[in-house]
């Protein structure tokens, strides 16, 4: 097919390069957030609906939540956004992806298995070490937030799925809707949930929060070689 015959490119069509990826962290974040709750005392650091309701259940002195870990959590992902936010404002790409997001999301994945290995080398977290690991994992997540915003696949936003689920059901041929996108949408919802149990049952069966949190790390590395397919994709599709 020559250049003058060639189908316009079609900038909705580029979603599918970056999908994969996007339902990969997703499952990532799952983990993290398995580990955040399941092994750093009832916190999560990717879900901050679940933050904000475990600070008010512990405010109101019910369920023995602890405040300062969720609060500490929610801090942490608002700066965490907030930073990659500004750093990565009007950078610019012949893709949707500029390279600065992907930096950003680099070190995400590094400080996330840094975290897992000093976990491993420190054994047990006193509560002070735990309250650091948290913040940063929150920190994390939401510098990958901001990071991933750019490729406007907001039904796999990679933290929560709530909004998903919502437009799911919202956009149901059985509500009225035109039925789009909904295969997106239910992979992103059980990319989370799968996330969620592959952290616990690898919590479980090594007994360390590390173990599931060093594979998430990894994974998150593997998204990011993702991404970098994903645009160069891209970039071919759109020439």
């Amino acid at each position: 097919m020559t250049d003058a015959t060639r189908a316009p490119f079609d900038k909705k069509q580029a979603d599918r390069f970056y999908l994969p990826a996007l339902l990969l962290l997703t499952l990532a974040t799952g983990v993290v957030d398995a580990v955040s709750y399941l092994a750093l005392d009832r916190v999560f650091t990717g879900n901050m609906t679940g933050n904000v309701l475990f600070i008010g259940f512990a405010l109101a002195g019910e369920g023995d939540i602890p405040l300062l870990n969720n609060t500490l959590a929610l801090v942490g992902f608002l700066l965490g956004a907030l930073v990659a936010a500004r750093v990565l404002r009007g950078r610019r790409h012949g893709s949707r992806l500029p390279t600065a997001n992907l930096l950003v999301l680099v070190g995400g994945a590094a400080f996330t298995v840094a975290l897992a290995v000093f976990w491993l080398v420190v054994g047990t977290l006193d509560e002070g070490t735990m309250l650091g690991v948290t913040a940063v994992l929150a920190l994390v997540m939401g510098a990958q937030a901001a990071s991933v915003r750019s490729t406007g696949i907001s039904d796999v936003s990679t933290i929560v799925v709530t909004s998903t689920l919502a437009n799911l059901a919202i956009d149901s041929r059985l509500a009225g809707g035109p039925g789009e996108k909904w295969p997106r949408r239910v992979f992103a919802v059980v990319a989370m949930g799968a996330g969620g149990a592959i952290g616990a049952l690898l919590l479980r069966f090594t007994g360390h929060g590390a173990i599931p949190l060093l594979v998430a790390g990894l994974v998150m590395l593997a998204c990011v070689l993702l991404l970098h397919r994903a645009r160069t994709r891209e970039l071919a599709a759109s020439a």
